[in-house]
């Protein structure tokens, strides 16, 4: 919610990651911060000191720890990043103005470099954008550079005047393109560093405790006494080693991380003695931490917070394990029996029965993985993180996630996307709804149905599989073979049947033959499949090559499949086959370092060649621009919003008033349609004679506003006797449908359109959403909406419309006029920079559009505000 003056501000808190990928707590500052404040100004250097005094201060008098941890978090701001109980930095800004703050900061000398500055000027400014302040100024001494270039080194447009010795300092605080990235890449870097020490470890320590632990940590202990790596692990409780972490050779000093499986009470005494030893993550295998819905155990938000107040990561708990990489060789930390192949696609998954299933899925496959790793209950680490790694990481070309649900839905299409560009992203969810609430997780739910879902996979370009086995086959195609350059594909096969059949899928799945479609003789053996290899060769009329063979009189399938791999290799296009008798990577499809995949059926095969081909033509096209239209006033917007809800409760809606909401949308940009509101006839003919004739009649209900065929509207009034008429018509017929009559809304009549109906809502799993659909029953019905989670590019808006099942109404079909759809693209654009900006518009009903053939009007409009939940996207924040 927004802070309110005195009102101590908790959704400010937070955890960070920090520049070397350990983890620090940043909240507003409290009174009883007084004597901490004073041990960390005190142990300040004089030159430090000086640098944000402009003067030697030995000692904060009680009058100045009063001014500095007393403020009110609306005028007078102070964060302040906490480590074991101690500030290790200060960061706060005063109120000049309604628009203007002045902002400082002081960072401890012993944890500068580590990028704590930049971490406070993230927190700071969305406070303030939060607040409604829109710039920030400051005064600084020319030779403090580590300061500049914490202001312009964080994508502001910085502006600096040298003025009697001292740098006056001003940026506007509103996020740029500039920003964002920056703030992309230092959290990618610094989440990607944390997850360093989990999935690429110097040396590992291996702690077992009670019966299930030792149980896990035998089994665990099988896959980590490897010869290239049993040099950099350690084992504490199994039987025959130490028994304890002080029992360890050289104290276990050096220990990156630490694989875990002990009672919840045992992983809490571990967490301040492995910090010592330098221990930087931990994986958790066994459980017996509460969630928030219960009670008598110790709660996995204590473990979370334990954790990191020494700076640890966690995996799990009820982690299936990882596999990664230590300087000897592969680390295999996960609970899989069998032998799994090294190879370029990075996996996670959530359950441990997930894990077991992915992991014997690819064993069968023969996917070679190059990590993986299971979250488990997921109270730190996520699949978030995992994509952070694999963004820099050389190793790993293809990503495979299964999902039971999404923590930080915003966060996931934000990494996804980049990700995505670099290789496929491939994402199956368990059940239907990709919301499911194990035992354990706490997981937010959303009020939207799945195609939200799915339109924010679509905008990052993940490729969705309906199954674990679905997505293994994508990742063994995409790992092994290049990607389509194209949609032709040549099908090489003896049986007509198939032939036919794959054609149809093929075309199903937007893909198309190559050439004439036609099938060798029945009895085709090795030799005819070597001609149409040598023929396939010459051409370059196909992109594709699908080849089946099914044995009739004899079983020619090794001269077959060896004539297979030849084409693959010598061609270098993508090439799957489809064998009877072979799978996977077999032995016979392989030649001069090229492996074809094998599919059981010709289903299986176009099915990910068809999403193979889809991924490249994302890659290759245009993803457009962040939209930012002109003539916006957000800070007019925020002061609106902010008077409005004073005295609001927290969990309840406020409706504006109309006016209100013309306003509103105005600092937008968006023009509303003109309407009086009237009880009385007397008042309908004087509006109407204000507005200009002709006019329509609405009742203000809701439901029945824009139902024309409800009797809840009436059109093309075009003289008083019309409008009398009118007015009695809808009165009774309220009385009639409601049991009452309802004030009358008069407006012009619009000029000629498609209704369209645009919404924007904050949802409390994805945040912002706007939808656009077709007015009427026929759409909402049929589910015909499409959905965007800002922030959203020209692209994404084209799409939005265009995907609409009805969206040939709006593009000439049938004859009728084409309408401009700019302008309601133009308009989503609006909507969307307004939803992104505005958490507190918790609903935003334009209904109806009018979509023109040129421009549009937007006849009704409704907001309803709240105190909102979302944090700012522009600041790096860790799930709690």
């Amino acid at each position: 919610m927004t802070a309110a003056s005195g009102t101590y501000p908790a959704h400010w808190e937070a955890d960070v990651v920090l520049r070397d990928g350990s983890t620090m707590h940043i909240r507003p500052i409290r009174p009883e911060d007084a004597g901490a404040l004073q041990r960390f100004h005190l142990a300040q250097s004089p030159e430090s000191t000086y640098l944000r005094f402009f003067a030697p201060m030995g000692r904060l008098s009680e009058t100045d720890l009063d001014r500095f941890t007393r403020v009110d978090h609306r005028d007078r701001v102070a964060l302040v990043l906490v480590h074991g109980g101690e500030i290790i930095a200060v960061g706060r800004f005063d109120r000049f103005d309604q628009d203007t703050a002045e902002v400082a900061f002081n960072v401890a000398d012993r944890a500068q470099g580590k990028g704590l500055g930049s971490v406070l000027l993230e927190h700071l400014t969305a406070a303030g954008r939060e607040l409604g302040v829109r710039r920030f100024v400051a005064d600084v001494l020319p030779r403090n550079a580590k300061m500049m270039r914490v202001f312009s080194d964080a994508g502001y447009d910085v502006h600096s005047e040298l003025d009697d010795g001292i740098l006056a300092v001003s940026f506007t605080i509103q996020p740029t393109d500039r920003s964002l990235a920056v703030l992309a890449e230092r959290e990618q870097r610094a989440e990607a560093l944390s997850m360093a020490a989990l999935l690429e470890p110097a040396s590992v320590l291996l702690i077992c405790a009670g019966a299930e632990g030792e149980a896990f940590g035998r089994m665990l202990l099988a896959g980590l006494q490897v010869p290239e790596v049993a040099e950099s692990v350690q084992v504490v409780g199994l039987p025959g080693y130490p028994q304890t972490v002080a029992d360890l050779p050289s104290g276990g000093a050096g220990v990156d991380l630490a694989l875990i499986a002990a009672p919840a009470s045992t992983v809490l005494e571990l967490l301040a003695p492995l910090a010592e030893l330098g221990v930087r993550g931990v994986v958790l295998y066994t459980g017996g931490f509460a969630s928030a819905s219960q009670s008598g155990r110790i709660s996995q938000r204590t473990l979370v917070r334990r954790a990191r107040e020494h700076g640890l990561r966690v995996v799990g708990p009820r982690s299936y394990g990882l596999i990664g990489s230590t300087a000897g060789g592969r680390l295999d930390g996960s609970l899989y029996p069998g032998a799994l192949r090294a190879g370029t696609v990075g996996v996670f998954c959530q359950s441990a029965a997930a894990g077991r299933a992915v992991l014997g899925g690819a064993a069968g496959r023969e996917v070679g993985i190059s990590s993986f790793l299971s979250a488990g209950h997921r109270v730190d680490v996520s699949g978030n993180d995992a994509m952070q790694h694999w963004l820099t990481d050389a190793g790993t070309e293809v990503v495979m996630l299964r999902l039971e649900s999404i923590g930080n839905p915003r966060k996931f299409s934000r990494i996804a996307r980049r990700l995505s560009r670099k290789g496929p992203v491939i994402v199956s969810f368990s059940g239907i709804t990709g919301q499911l609430n194990p035992p354990g997780h706490e997981v937010r739910t959303s009020s939207e149905p799945r195609a939200a879902l799915d339109e924010l996979m679509h905008q990052s370009g993940v490729l969705m599989a309906q199954s674990i086995g679905a997505a293994l086959d994508l990742s063994l195609l995409l790992s092994e073979q290049p990607r389509p350059a194209g949609t032709r594909v040549l099908v090489l096969t003896n049986s007509g049947s198939q032939v036919a059949v794959t054609a149809e899928l093929l075309r199903a799945g937007g893909l198309r033959p190559a050439g004439q479609e036609r099938a060798l003789s029945p009895t085709a053996g090795g030799q005819q499949y070597r001609e149409e290899v040598d023929e396939a060769l010459a051409r370059d009329d196909w992109d594709i090559c699908l080849v089946g063979y099914v044995p009739l009189l004899s079983d020619d399938g090794g001269q077959v499949a060896a004539q297979t791999a030849r084409l693959a290799a010598e061609s270098g296009r993508t090439t799957v086959a489809c064998i009877e008798g072979l799978e996977t990577l077999h032995p016979a499809l392989q030649t001069q370092g090229v492996r074809v995949p094998a599919f059981s059926t010709v289903q299986r095969a176009t099915t990910v060649l068809s999403q193979a081909a889809a991924y490249q033509q994302w890659r290759e096209r245009d993803h457009g621009h962040r939209v930012e239209p002109e003539g916006i006033d957000r800070y007019a917007a925020k002061r609106l919003v902010h008077s409005e809800l004073l005295g609001v409760e927290v969990g309840t809606t406020r409706r504006l008033p109309r006016q209100r909401g013309v306003d509103l949308l105005g600092a937008y940009g968006i023009e509303t349609w003109p309407e009086i509101r009237v009880t009385t006839l007397p008042e309908a003919l004087a509006a109407a004679d204000e507005l200009g004739w002709p006019v329509a009649l609405k009742t203000s209900d809701d439901l029945l506003r824009h139902r024309l065929d409800l009797g809840g509207v009436r059109l093309d009034l075009a003289a008083p006797e019309d409008l009398t008429q009118a007015f009695t018509a809808v009165q009774d017929r309220m009385r009639s449908v409601l049991g009452r009559t309802t004030a009358l809304d008069v407006q012009p009549m619009a000029p000629n359109g498609t209704a369209t109906v645009v919404r924007a809502v904050e949802d409390p799993l994805y945040g912002p959403i706007v939808t656009v659909g077709m007015s009427g029953d026929a759409s909402e019905l049929l589910g015909d909406i499409s959905y965007g989670i800002p922030p959203l590019t020209d692209v994404d808006l084209d799409q939005m419309i265009r995907s609409l099942k009805a969206s040939p109404r709006l593009f000439g079909h049938r004859g009728l006029p084409v309408l401009d759809t700019g302008a309601l693209q133009e308009l989503l654009g609006r909507v969307s920079i307004l939803k992104e900006d505005l958490a507190e518009v918790h609903v935003l009903e334009l209904n109806p559009v009018l979509v023109g053939e040129r421009g549009l009007s937007v006849l009704g409009a409704r907001v309803d505000l709240a105190h909102p939940r979302r944090g700012d996207v522009s600041r790096r924040v860790l799930p709690t």
